[in-house]
């Protein structure tokens, strides 16, 4: 059985609503319907993919352990994953956003592909890249 895409990214926190508003008012996603799940948390939406899962931490492990469901341990950043990617445009106004809700960002431009690419940190040490191509003509 092949894959066909990726569903969703989890993001465990202590803190819902600093976690919520960074992908939601510096990211640009927007909070949509999420299932009562037996823990709070968010579903941060692009477009109409819920592509980041907001979850606290304490009770998602309990939840978790109580259906026999392995949790991570609690560690900076993404431990053995590096980063997650977003593909965007108007590298402009991204770096806008991003510098008036205070996040500060590390620029990689890739100009044999017209490629920029942004890195950031969410409020619990996730690393996010967002990459913004030029439009070429054809």
């Amino acid at each position: 059985m092949p894959l066909t895409q990726l569903e969703h990214y989890l993001v465990l926190t202590d803190d819902l609503a600093s976690t919520r508003d960074f992908y939601a008012l510096a990211l640009g996603m927007r909070v949509g319907p999420r299932p009562p799940l037996g823990f709070p948390g968010y579903w941060l939406y692009v477009g109409d993919v819920p592509c980041i899962h907001i979850a606290e931490w304490e009770s998602y492990r309990a939840h978790s352990q109580a259906a026999g469901i392995s949790v991570s341990t609690r560690a900076p950043g993404t431990g053995a994953v590096d980063h997650i990617a977003f593909n965007a445009v108007n590298c402009a106004a991204i770096q806008s956003t991003l510098t008036e809700y205070g996040v500060t960002f590390a620029v990689n431009e890739v100009r044999d592909i017209g490629l920029t690419q942004l890195f950031l940190h969410d409020p619990n040490g996730v690393k996010v890249e967002i990459n913004v191509r030029e439009e070429r003509s054809r």
